[in-house]
């Protein structure tokens, strides 16, 4: 005797039932415009923005082929004071690095190097930090109290000058009081 197997019948479809309606699209506009009536815009919030910095443009092409260390650029207009957010980061994150909030990684000290020397070491500990993928970490550049009256210090000007068109900078401010104060710069890093 063969054993024939039945097929086995395929599901049936679910039938979609007539009592089931659905809303037509000027309905739903109507009661959701009804429940959206008495919402009121929010104003935007001012904490997050920051101001974009400006980063001089080169005058000729001969100063676009300097490099930022280089002995015969220019010294920018003094903004060594300036703390730096690249844009896109939040304020609160600079603040936050300025009170120190941040743990400090590893530190640079780059007395007595001329700005070029300062320069160069502060591209290999930069490149060497963020291989150890530390998110912060301190520079201490001093505070140009040996540099020619009325000027700031140059190794200052050029190390922050680095730092503000450095790609892999979030952000830098002054380092707090007990850590250098305005001699050194806290810096994040990307990660």
């Amino acid at each position: 005797m063969l054993n024939t197997i039945a097929p086995v019948s395929k599901r049936e479809p679910k039938k979609h039932h007539a009592h089931v309606s659905h809303r037509d699209d000027a309905a739903d506009a109507e009661a959701f415009a009804r429940e959206v009536a008495d919402v009121v815009r929010l104003r935007p919030d001012p904490r997050g923005r920051i101001r974009r910095s400006r980063v001089p443009a080169p005058s000729s092409p001969s100063s676009r082929s300097r490099s930022p260390h280089s002995a015969a650029t220019p010294l920018p207009d003094d903004r060594s004071n300036e703390d730096f957010a690249a844009p896109g980061v939040d304020r609160r994150e600079l603040r936050k690095l300025k009170r120190g909030e941040f743990k400090v990684g590893d530190r640079r000290d780059l007395h007595g190097m001329i700005a070029a020397e300062a320069c160069a070491s502060v591209q290999r500990f930069i490149a060497n930090s963020r291989h150890r993928r530390y998110r912060c970490v301190c520079i201490v550049h001093g505070r140009g109290l040996h540099s020619a009256a009325g000027t700031a210090s140059v190794v200052k000007t050029r190390v922050r000058e680095y730092l503000r068109t450095n790609p892999v900078v979030l952000a830098f401010a002054d380092a707090p009081p007990s850590d250098g104060g305005a001699g050194a710069v806290y810096v994040l890093l990307r990660t």
